[in-house]
């Protein structure tokens, strides 16, 4: 196929002029492509909003973006840790949501309820602390049970509007939590990113192989789009659990029944140095090598794994830290190790 230069589509007909073109969805070439009526209706030349938008990202130092394969593996609940963890290091730090459709960051960092407001300077973050300011569309939802049923445009259009329009400051952390998958947030985020120079990408995934067969599509569309892959964390790394936290059942042909006080009574009496001990199990299947062996065979930074903890998603429930006391025994010290080694990268 023979094209026109510039941003030519792939199923453009043959001596396409290029979406940018002033002959575009116009030219002799521009009939019966489906892309006709949208290159005949789009503007065309640089994007105006840029400019306003590397304005913006100016006052950010470090741009990261947190990424997965696959839905429900963690990341928001890493996008918020990392935030925390961040902020209690004393840096100035922004995490934006644009998980348009799926907006969990504000309950996350306990923030259900809260409104924008805006000032002369733009749209101003929800700030949790002093030194950690969020943005999401949970924020503008008169109900947060309302479904956002929205087109690749529109979401795009808000994404833009994230960036030119809300007056971070100048921090030190802008933490961009995205949706699962490669669809239009990522590509969008990554284009309007790139211009303002962002540090890269941290994707999360779990052990199964379910789950790191798309994890290799994520990492295949940072190369591909040049987003530098800070590294992969393996979340939900086998299950930790103090045992004196554990519940027990009885089962039987009629159905289970507690026996948590029982048994935590026997154990007191019968084996008490138990009650110190950490229960573990593999939840999924890792035999295959997780997370570590697909870092080794694609030649990118593995960053280590975190633990399946009932505390940490307790913590991520109540909107919390999970630095601020011992209660996340098993995840917190696996999280502070990640963060560390991404601070001393930076």
């Amino acid at each position: 196929m023979e094209n026109g230069g510039g941003d030519v589509p792939e199923n453009a007909n043959d001596h396409c002029p290029g979406t940018q073109s002033e002959a575009a969805g116009k030219a002799d070439a521009c009939a019966g492509c489906p892309n006709q009526q949208i290159c005949a209706t789009a503007p065309k030349g640089p994007d105006p909003d840029l400019l306003a938008i590397i304005e913006r990202m100016n006052t950010v130092k470090h741009k990261i973006l947190v990424l997965s394969g696959k839905g429900g593996v963690g990341k928001s609940t890493f996008s918020a840790q990392l935030s925390f963890a961040l902020a209690e290091m004393d840096h100035q730090v922004g995490l934006l949501d644009i998980d348009i459709c799926g907006p969990s960051i504000p309950k996350m960092l306990g923030l259900e309820g809260q409104d924008i407001h805006q000032s002369n300077l733009g749209w101003s973050p929800v700030y949790v602390e002093s030194n950690l300011g969020v943005m999401s569309i949970g924020f503008m939802l008169p109900n947060p049970d309302d479904a956002v049923i929205w087109r690749g445009p529109r979401k795009n259009g808000l994404i833009k509007q994230f960036l030119k329009d809300v007056d971070w400051g100048e921090i030190d952390y802008l933490v961009v939590d995205a949706p699962p998958g490669t669809s239009d947030e990522h590509i969008s985020i990554v284009q309007y990113l790139q211009i303002a120079g962002i540090d890269g990408a941290i994707i999360v995934t779990t052990p199964q192989q379910v789950s790191l067969i798309d994890v290799k599509k994520e990492i295949n569309f940072c190369k591909k789009v040049g987003v530098p892959i800070l590294g992969v964390v393996e979340n939900m790394s086998g299950l930790r659990q103090a045992f004196s936290d554990m519940k027990f059942v009885k089962p039987s042909e009629a159905g289970e029944t507690d026996a948590t006080e029982w048994a935590l009574n026997y154990i007191k009496e019968k084996a008490p140095e138990l009650l110190s001990v950490v229960a573990c199990s593999e939840v999924f299947d890792s035999s295959k090598g997780g997370a570590e062996k697909m870092c080794q065979e694609m030649e990118v930074p593995f960053l280590g794994k975190v633990p399946m903890d009932p505390q940490l998603c307790k913590a991520a429930e109540e909107g919390r830290s999970c630095f601020t006391d011992q209660k996340c025994s098993a995840s917190a010290p696996a999280l502070k190790s990640i963060i560390k080694k991404l601070v001393k990268t930076k």
